[in-house]
């Protein structure tokens, strides 16, 4: 697989995308995101950071692992738009978060499709 520029830029979002989820685990208050749903967030951060390493080194199976967590990462981001009593703050910050995490998708997905 050819590291391009635009893999190269997906794979370093992706990877910023998965330390913040990995580095925000304690600095949650335990409602805002739930407990669980930073323990997934941290773990599915891992995921991706060692899916980004892998890509990085060309295994077609990092990249999709990059996908793959950081969609489930963003789905996770979901219930604070329809949730009650979820602050604007953590409303503004998942919507950063799915936006930035479309993103890094669309930006490495079109390494699975690469032949060379």
């Amino acid at each position: 697989m050819k590291r391009s520029p635009v893999l190269v830029a997906g794979l370093v979002l992706g990877g910023l995308l998965g330390l913040f989820d990995v580095a925000a685990l304690p600095f949650g208050d335990g409602e805002h995101p739930p407990f669980a749903v930073a323990v997934v967030g941290a773990v599915l951060g891992l995921v991706t950071l060692g899916g980004v390493v892998a890509a990085w080194r060309g295994r077609r199976a990092g990249t999709a692992a990059v996908i793959v967590s950081r969609l489930l990462s963003g789905l996770t981001a979901v219930p604070a738009f329809f949730a009650d009593g979820v602050p604007p703050e953590a409303v503004g910050g998942a919507a950063v978060g799915v936006v930035l995490t479309l993103g890094c998708i669309a930006l490495v997905a079109p390494a699975l499709r690469s032949h060379a």
